[in-house]
């Protein structure tokens, strides 16, 4: 069939008969599969592999694995070893029970699946990251519950486990460990599962709490033995490569691990606190890729502001709001806009927090001196053409960077504000004068971040007059509004909530702002003026995606409330 297949492909001009005899060659060698070499040798896409084979077994091509295909009950009685070696899930495709491979054209697989399930299963093919990324997406997650109480009744004493050191594995497919590493890996595989941005150990008086952030929101996971906590830290300690018998100082931290074939970038920060050390972890997908800016989701206006800022030759551009608004998000997106062959990129970053290929990345060391400043000082001997910082802390820094854009180069940042005009006021209190500000800056851009609504459950409803009255729409206006709640359900976790987007703010260096800027006008009268210039504040944005019926009053009052205060 093997080589049937092979003849197929040629018939197809898919392939010519002297890489047909190069396959055999290799083939005969290593016990690999026909389609499995194409891929690897980047001879024919994914995509086109699939199809083939699907063609050619006469079965169904299946271009994507959707939630409602995958059957959760059916996936767990399947050990998950088995459907990622194997590369075969069972799904409910149009109603039929049927399993889907990356190549059906290995029977043994798919004849011992079809007996472990009951039979009367058909056959169909899935393009190997497709079939994957559903695997590992959509498989039920483990049994927490089973795995505290079989660390609650442990006889041995977890003090002496051997701490061996993390090796290059993907973790789902370490089955037996000691009890910890055990449990640690349950933590980290938990948290990917459920997408989590951090992991909260807390150490109180007679317990101890795993947490879990997922979309900006607080949820306990489970709780395991207070008598586990010490040997849990000591192996976080020894993946993060810190010193383990120091717990009178807080500190930092990282693992580079895979979880589920994708390869993630663990910041780990331990802190002395009343009962033990809290460890607080950020997860970082490495293999993440970043949007067109288009898609981020901004006003048309706000749009051709931000691509006209961008493709300035020189200037900077501040992007504000608390920790854990998207800024980070937002800058990436504009560098992978940016990012070509004849352009020239350098950032400096505390910690840095994707890989971006073609950029030069340095990473902030203040402990031997490597602050944002000195950074920048020796990124300008190096010629770059744009130049990303990912914070502006002090004065120093600031003054770097407006004498870098003012020398020529395009400069990103971001700012701690409540708000884009405050970004002004900001910078005047770090120092900066106010005629460099004025013909440095470019466009500042406030955003945060709220929750979307689930779209399985979401609810139409009519809001309260005082959440009316709180957001500032009016009984007429909202009466040609849409507004929904959120319910709740088996896709969303019953939280109402699925993912999150963001709410902007962009304010353009006018000549007015300009004018007011060299007065050291004050912020609300900045914001008027910015106003008057056609800026959407945020919670003008808010209530924008709100009428969209992509998120609720509440979630927008949650993070914009302040911002509304001011205006009024």
């Amino acid at each position: 069939m093997k080589n049937g297949f092979g003849d197929y492909l040629v018939t197809k001009k898919l392939l010519t008969k002297k890489q047909l005899q190069e396959a055999h060659k290799v083939l005969a060698k290593q016990p690999i599969t026909l389609p499995k070499y194409l891929l690897t040798n980047n001879i024919l896409t994914p995509d086109q592999v699939a199809q083939e084979l699907a063609s050619y077994a006469g079965i169904e091509y299946v271009a994507q694995i959707t939630e409602d295909m995958a059957d959760l009950d059916m996936l767990g009685k399947v050990p998950l070893a088995f459907l990622r070696d194997n590369e075969v899930m069972p799904i409910r495709y149009n109603g039929t029970l049927t399993l889907v491979t990356t190549n059906p054209l290995l029977f043994q697989p798919l004849d011992e699946l079809n007996v472990l399930l009951g039979g009367g299963f058909t056959y169909a093919v899935a393009p190997q990251p497709v079939l994957i990324e559903a695997i590992n997406r959509y498989y039920p997650l483990e049994g927490t519950k089973q795995m505290i109480e079989e660390l609650g009744k442990e006889d041995e004493d977890l003090e002496k486990v051997d701490f061996q050191e993390i090796e290059e594995k993907d973790i789902v497919s370490m089955a037996e460990q000691a009890p910890i590493i055990k449990l640690v890996n349950h933590i980290l595989y938990q948290a990917v599962k459920r997408g989590a941005s951090d992991i909260h150990i807390e150490p109180f008086e007679k317990e101890l709490v795993v947490r879990y952030r997922i979309d900006g929101v607080m949820y306990d996971a489970f709780n395991p033995p207070k008598r586990v906590q010490s040997a849990l830290i000591s192996r976080i300690k020894i993946m993060a490569h810190m010193n383990i018998a120091e717990k009178r100082i807080p500190q930092d931290g990282r693992i580079d691990i895979k979880v589920a074939g994708k390869p993630y970038d663990i910041r780990v920060s331990i802190l002395p606190v009343a009962f033990g050390e809290r460890v607080v972890m950020r997860i970082l997908d490495k293999s993440r890729t970043f949007g067109v800016l288009k898609d981020l989701g901004c006003t048309e206006r706000d749009y051709k502001v931000l691509n006209k800022a961008i493709h300035q030759p020189n200037g900077i551009i501040y992007v504000t709001g608390p920790t854990g608004s998207g800024k980070t998000t937002t800058l990436y997106s504009i560098l992978s806009e940016l990012n070509r062959p004849e352009v020239n990129i350098i950032t400096v970053e505390d910690p840095i927090e994707y890989q971006m290929k073609g950029i030069g990345q340095v990473q902030v060391k203040e402990k031997i001196g490597l602050s944002f400043a000195a950074a920048l000082r020796s990124i300008l001997r190096q010629d770059p053409d744009i130049i990303m910082i990912g914070e502006t802390r002090d004065q120093e820094t600031a003054q770097i960077a407006i004498q870098a854009s003012l020398t020529g180069h395009l400069v990103l940042s971001t700012l701690h504000t409540n708000s884009a005009p405050a970004t002004i006021t900001r910078l005047l209190d770090m120092g900066v004068e106010p005629f460099l500000i004025a013909s440095s800056i470019e466009l500042a851009i406030a955003q945060r971040l709220v929750r979307k609504l689930c779209d399985a459950c979401k609810r139409k409803y009519h809001p309260s007059d005082k959440l009316l009255a709180d957001i500032g729409i009016s009984k007429k206006e909202a009466a040609k509004i849409t507004f929904y709640e959120a319910v709740g359900c088996e896709k969303c976790n019953y939280t109402g909530y699925k993912g999150r987007l963001a709410i902007f703010e962009f304010m353009e260096m006018t000549s007015a702002i300009e004018r007011l800027t060299m007065e050291r006008a004050d912020t609300s009268v900045i914001r008027r003026q910015a106003e008057k210039d056609g800026m959407t504040t945020l919670i003008q944005d808010g209530i924008r995606k709100i009428k969209e019926g992509l998120t609720t009053i509440e979630e927008v009052l949650s993070v914009a409330a302040i911002e509304q205060k001011v205006v009024e």
